[in-house]
This record gives structure tokens, sequence and C-alpha cells, in this order.
């Protein structure tokens, strides 16, 4: 993995000290070299920092040229088919590599075919910047899924891009400005969806996306319509999914396994290539345990997994992990994780995530990261399986209310929200939290309003501003789509999985400079996902019954078979107790007051109800509080 970062332009003073500075920014991501290539009467920059993973000799320096001298490609990731492709360029260029790293696959790749024709040909997760010295043009492009991160904005008349903000804030003419819808966002979600950032006219590209400039373009003003008008798509998920659900497979939930199991042990297979050493992360739920299953398989000695405990058995997944481990035989590493240390994370948050983000399992996710470095260079995990197989149990619970009061006319459901709500505040304590939080979610105009409800960690505004209506990211959903089950799916995956689950991810391994694999998410198999009938999704009550039975053929049920736990860590009652003066401090309603940007009188309300357990409110706290940690941090 690396961190990439660049510049376009006329206006380049000191060119090349900047592009060191956004280097610098980012060695976190690349700590093993770092190469800058400049051509300032062409108007370019582009600045590389290096984490070697396969060809670690200099053959595999970047920012790296094509054999032919047209393109220099600066990129972030792994190619996963390098190979395939190496072979197939034979066919044009034999003889012409100088190493047998990805990145130079992919820079000759770009010359043979094109960048879009390159891109459907890749198999893999990335960011990368390519120059064409010839049109003198700039393309940034960004793997299928997101997986992942580019930002890119207008700072001081230039273009600029980069794999975190932190580079762009090295630029001269940055400006510290918050966009407030998309801090609507994160305090409604837990996250700013693409295209914004937390910054005015800083912009995430979204996944499977390419977006071109030419140094004339870095004069001309870059808002977010402009943005979003510049953007191509080279696959498309609203594509896949209707294809998908218009020509299902034919089978039940084992002949979808057996369909899957080559398919998946293939994807676990290319992500174990590296010069470098591979392990895994092991919760012990069913993703990860199959990932880890399958690798064992391939592996000719145990595998090292790894897994984070707790002393609270609400959110203690270690016993199972270790199960699985032994089962498995690999070479298992458990961090017993004490409240204090989890504490100690809390203050590093706004560096390491860059722009406020409040996923609040972010933080065991740190620190797996962190003991898994100390052995490996390069993990897998099996993030993904819960947005492609109807794995979250909000979606068995958002079905089962939807079928009760789907029917109600929004009027009704409206009347009855406001008795909840009502019925609420007079029971009081935890039951009448719930009552309050169900008759808030089930005031929904339509399905999708509902589901956006349950997705929502703030469900009564706390932003100054407009708050956000409706499902994260802008969807539009394909008329195929119509089943709720697939509406769900479809929305996390298109959100939820790239702005948050894989942003939480990305981060953390990268503050750890470890590389991080997702086999689920190899395109294929989401492809494969969307052809699978509903009963190889569910089983029963249960989800991702396509997986469940391929995993069984590995590990036995009983030691797998539990309810899901998730990530989570205590925030109600760290909010409640050790973080109680943090929160109080951060939260200071004059201060929120004078800001202008959180509404103070609803921040205030939450936290003395949380305080005095009327109300379990410390998802929804805990995005003000990321917010105000990181205006803390970077003014």
């Amino acid at each position: 993995m690396c961190g990439i970062a660049g510049v376009i332009g006329h206006a380049l003073p000191d060119l090349e000290p900047r592009l060191e500075a956004m280097a610098l920014a980012l060695v976190h991501r690349g700590p093993d070299a770092g190469g800058i290539w400049t051509d300032a009467a062409g108007g370019i920059g582009l600045a590389h920092r290096r984490l070697s993973i396969l060809d670690l000799s200099p053959q595999g320096a970047q920012p790296m040229a094509s054999a032919c001298g047209r393109f220099v490609l600066c990129y972030n990731g792994e190619i996963y088919n390098h190979g395939d492709l190496r072979r197939e360029l034979d066919a044009y260029h034999p003889s012409c590599w100088r190493g047998h790293s990805d990145t130079e696959v992919l820079v000759e790749a770009i010359a043979t075919w094109g960048v879009d024709r390159a891109l459907t040909r890749c198999n893999g997760m990335f960011a990368f910047a390519v120059w064409d010295r010839a049109e003198r043009r700039l393309t940034l492009a960004r793997d299928r899924m997101g997986e992942k991160p580019l930002y890119v904005g207008r700072v001081g008349g230039v273009i600029a891009f980069a794999s975190e903000i932190k580079a762009l804030r090295e630029l001269p003419g940055w400006q510290q400005t918050v966009d407030t819808e998309a801090l609507s966002e994160l305090l409604r979600y837990g996250y700013v969806p693409a295209p914004r950032s937390i910054h005015s006219g800083i912009f995430k590209l979204p996944a499977a996306a390419t977006v071109s400039f030419t140094p004339d373009d870095a004069a001309a003003p870059l808002g977010r319509e402009d943005f979003v008008a510049r953007v191509r798509h080279y696959w498309g998920l609203a594509a896949v999914a209707a294809a998908g659900v218009s020509d299902p497979f034919a089978v039940d939930a084992d002949a979808a396994a057996s369909a899957l199991e080559p398919l998946l042990a293939d994807a676990v297979a290319r992500r174990m290539e590296a010069d470098v050493p591979v392990g895994a992360l092991l919760s012990g739920g069913v993703d990860s345990s199959l990932v880890a299953a399958l690798m064992q398989r391939t592996a000719s000695r145990p595998i090292r997994t790894f897994t984070i405990g707790f002393d609270d058995a609400r959110f203690d997944e270690a016993r199972h992990a270790r199960r699985v481990a032994e089962h498995l035989g690999t070479d298992h590493t458990e961090l017993h994780l004490t409240p204090d240390q989890a504490l100690d994370v809390i203050p590093q948050l706004p560096q390491v995530y860059d722009e406020p983000f409040a996923d609040a399992s972010q933080i065991p996710t740190l620190l797996v990261s962190a003991i898994a470095r100390e052995h490996v260079t390069v993990a897998l995990s099996g993030d993904g399986g819960d947005e492609l197989f109807f794995g979250y149990g909000r979606y068995r619970d958002a079905l089962a209310i939807w079928d009760r009061i789907g029917g109600w006319t929004p009027g009704l459901r409206r009347g009855v929200a406001a008795g909840l709500g009502g019925a609420g505040r007079m029971v009081g304590g935890n039951l009448g939290f719930r009552l309050r939080r169900l008759g808030r979610r089930i005031d929904a105009a339509d399905f999708d309003a509902y589901y956006a409800n349950l997705l929502s960690v703030a469900l009564e505004p706390t932003a100054a501003s407009i708050w956000p209506q409706g499902l994260p990211g802008a969807l539009v959903f394909p008329a195929a789509l119509a089943d709720p089950s697939m509406r769900m799916m479809f929305a996390d995956q298109q959100a939820y999985l790239p702005d948050d689950i894989l942003v939480k991810t990305d981060r953390a391994s990268m503050a750890a400079s470890l590389e991080l694999r997702v086999p689920l998410l190899d395109h294929r198999i989401v492809e494969f996902a969307w052809r699978l009938p509903d009963g190889c999704r569910r089983d029963g009550a249960t989800g991702k019954a396509v997986l469940r039975r391929l995993l069984y053929r590995h590990v036995p049920r009983e030691i797998v078979d539990r309810p899901k736990q998730g990530f989570e860590i205590p925030v109600d009652d760290w909010l409640r107790g050790p973080l109680r003066t943090w929160m109080l401090d951060l939260l200071d309603p004059s201060v929120l007051r004078r800001e202008g940007l959180i509404n103070a009188k609803a921040v205030s309300v939450l936290v003395a109800d949380h305080l005095a357990g009327r109300g379990r409110n410390g998802f929804a706290l805990w995005p003000l509080l990321m917010f105000e940690a990181w205006r803390r941090r970077f003014g």
C-alpha cells in the first residue's frame, strides 16, 4: 500500500518542496521509500510514498513512466491479476519488463489499452493518478468498491489530489472551511458520503470512477456540481445489481456454496500474493472465519491470525476467534484490550482519520491493525460479507417492522409515532428511550425513508443548518430493485460500505503501515452475489446462508453459529464514566453557540438525557465529539 499526492496547474512555484511536504504527510502510508516527479513547464507534479509489497527492489519505485515514455503513473493499491495481465501484454511488447511489480503492469496496460480499457481488465484495489504527456491530461481513478481513498479539489490556484486530506493541507492557499451540508450528514449518519468531504471544495472521487484535468482547468472554479459533472464511471453497481436480479441463478444455498467456493478461494489466493509476511484479522464471525479457513487451506504453514478481546462480555469476540483459530491450526495472536488502552487511542483519532469520522469501532480496528503490523505487513479481512449477503441484523428487523406498518398511510405512521413518543416520555428509562426511538424511526413516508431513519445515529437534528433527508449519498435505485431487502443492500454497498466501513479500515490499517486486503469485495464476487436468489441469502431469519453453508465445510457449525456481535465498544458507558469530563468539555454549549455550526440546545438535551439515564445517546453524541475533537486539532 502507498500514499499518493500531486498538483496540476500553471502556478507551480516551489513545486518540488511542496510535493516533498505532501509526501511527508503520507509517510505512514508508505514508510519504505518515496519519490517525486515533476514537469513544471507542463504544469504537473506527482508525489509517492511506498509500502513495499511486491518487487521490493528499486524497479518497483514510483512515480513510474511507461516504457514508451508517454505515461507517468502514481499509484496506491494492488492489482491482483497482474500476472494474467503481464502475460496478455507480452503479446504486444515482449521483453519490455524492468521488474515484477504490479505497478509496471498497470502503467504498461494503460499505455497499451488506454485508461478505461485497462481499468475494466484490472482486478484490484487502487487509487491512482496517471499523466498523459502527449495530451497533457491528468486522470485520477479509483477501484470498483472504493477500498482505496482519493481526495481532489482546487487549492490556491492549482488542482490538487491526495490519498488523505492531510497532504492537501501542506499547500499554500489551503482553507480550513467546513462544508455545513457534509457536517449535517456526519451528524446524522456518522460519516460523510462521497462526493463531499468535510471541507468545502474538497471532494472524494467516488468508487469505480475517473476524473480528468488539464493544467488549464486549474483556473476555473471547481464546485461540487462542476466536480460531479466531470466524473465518469467505468463500472456501475446499479447496472450489476439490475442485471443480477433480472437473471438470478436457479440454485439452492448448497449449490450456490459449491459455485462460490472456487471463486472465493481464487480471490483469497490472489490476495495472499506478496513478498512480505501475510496474515488475517479474525473475529470468529462467519466472514473472517471463512477467509481464514480458505487462507489456511492454501498455505503450506500455519497462517498468522489476530483478534482483539474486551473485558466486557457484551463486546468480546476473542473467545470465538480463539476456537476458530484452534480448529484451523493458525498461529493466533490475541490482544486483550483494557478500557485504558482503548481510551488512550481517542486523542489520535482526528489525526488518523483526517476528517471527522464517527464509527466507534474505529478504536478496536486501530488497535488490532497495530498488533497485526508487529508480525505481518499484509492482512486479509472479512469485510463486505454483511452488505453483499444480507448479514446485518438491521435488515431482518427492518423487514419485520415494515411488514407490520408498510400498509399504513404515512399519516397513520406519523400518528402512531407521536403516540410512541408520548408514551416513551411518560415511561422514562431504557424502555421509554426505546419507545421514543421506535417512534422516530417509523415516522417515514416510505420504506427508503424508514431505512434512512434506521441508519441514522441521530434522529433529532443536531446541526445548526438544514438536516439531511433520505438515504445517505443521494442514491438512485435501479428500477429492478423494488424489493426492500435489495434496496437495503444496494444502499449500503453504495454509501455505507465505501464511506464508512472501508474508510475505517483503510485509515486504521494505514496508520500502522499495514496493507489490508478484502477478498469478499473482489468484483467477481459482488457480481455473483447479486445473482443469488433470496433463499441463498436468507435461511429463515438468518442471513448469509450461502456463506454459512460454505463455512460449515471448513469449520464445525457449533463453533461459528451464534448471533452477530459487531466490532463495537461500550460508548454509552464510557460517556457516563471515564469520558464524561472530555465530553462535557468538547460539547460546552457556549462554545457550540459561538461556532454556530451545531445546535447547542439540542445537544444539551442529548447530553443531559444520556447522563441521567433517560436515553442511550452515545452513538448520537459520538459524531458531535469527533467533529469537535477534529475542530480543536485542525482549527
